[in-house]
């Protein structure tokens, strides 16, 4: 930790403990969580870059946790033969055992092949709702925004401007919700080759290595916590307003388009797993 450096960040503390932005340090609101050898400042710390060679991944957290708002990172991947490579991006909850966890996970794989997307939901300790998309363009040949919006209504995940997956608050038809427990921001590039790509067939090319992916523009506008006892009900936060508790009309196309054209597993429509469909596919989420 004491060879980082500072990486520019928006931010904000106002009242009833949400956040705007402020320009801020990498020191000041992350942690290094593993393998601080791993990640370098770039671009004079205005970016980062995250390694994984044979001897180690690496990962990083925010130091503060959140309850609801929105989440965005620019991040430019593994580039060439990615295969078994993970590069994650999530929010998740101290408690393991009834843990919260909004998971974005990118899939690496051969050269030529599509970059696969994974979003995965755990609520009350409960996740197995996997959901892979292909991506639409090469996400290693520059930035593109990946961002997660979390509020008492909906948890969406975008791909710059297009909403890839949308999880409802059904908790009224018994559907659990992650709401109670804050959450920290995590990344981390590791070796996942045991899964990650063809279910694990396509190992990693260990001569290609070390691998980078890159990040800049952090952004996180939400409720710090411990802040003020209404921070996560308070109308001023934009992200529980009326225009974000559900799709607008161009977002539900954008929606309709990825889900017709790029969906390549849903956990609800895998029979061999769910003979039965889980409450919240019943629930038309």
């Amino acid at each position: 930790m004491a060879t980082f450096y500072h990486v520019l960040f928006l931010w904000v503390l106002v009242s009833a403990g949400c956040v705007w932005g402020r320009p801020a340090t990498f020191l000041q609101d992350f942690r290094v969580t593993w393998a601080d050898s791993h990640i370098t400042p770039i671009d004079q710390g205005r970016a980062i870059q995250l390694r994984l060679d044979k001897s180690s991944g690496c990962g990083f957290a925010s130091k503060k946790k959140y309850m609801f708002g929105r989440v965005s990172m620019k991040i430019k991947l593994v580039p060439g033969d990615s295969a078994g490579t993970v590069t994650a991006f999530y929010l998740k909850s101290d408690r393991d055992n009834v843990r919260d966890e909004l998971d974005f996970e990118f899939l690496g794989n051969r050269t030529g092949q599509p970059y696969t997307v994974q979003t995965n939901i755990y609520a009350h300790g409960k996740g197995d709702r996997e959901q892979r998309v292909n991506l639409w363009f090469d996400p290693s040949a520059d930035f593109h925004t990946y961002s997660i919006l979390w509020n008492h209504h909906h948890i969406v995940f975008y791909v710059d401007d297009f909403p890839i997956r949308v999880y409802k608050n059904n908790e009224g038809r018994g559907v659990p919700y992650p709401k109670m427990q804050a959450m920290a921001v995590y990344s981390s590039l590791w070796d996942a080759d045991n899964w990650a790509t063809r279910g694990g067939l396509e190992k990693i090319d260990w001569s290609k290595a070390p691998f980078y992916a890159d990040y800049k523009e952090f952004d996180i506008e939400g409720c710090e916590v411990p802040g003020a006892a209404n921070c996560a009900s308070n109308p001023k936060n934009w992200w529980e307003g009326p225009a974000y508790q559900a799709l607008n009309a161009i977002e539900a196309g954008r929606y309709k388009w990825v889900r017709m054209n790029h969906v390549i597993y849903d956990y609800c429509r895998d029979k061999s797993r769910y003979p039965i469909a889980p409450p919240e596919c019943l629930a038309g989420i």
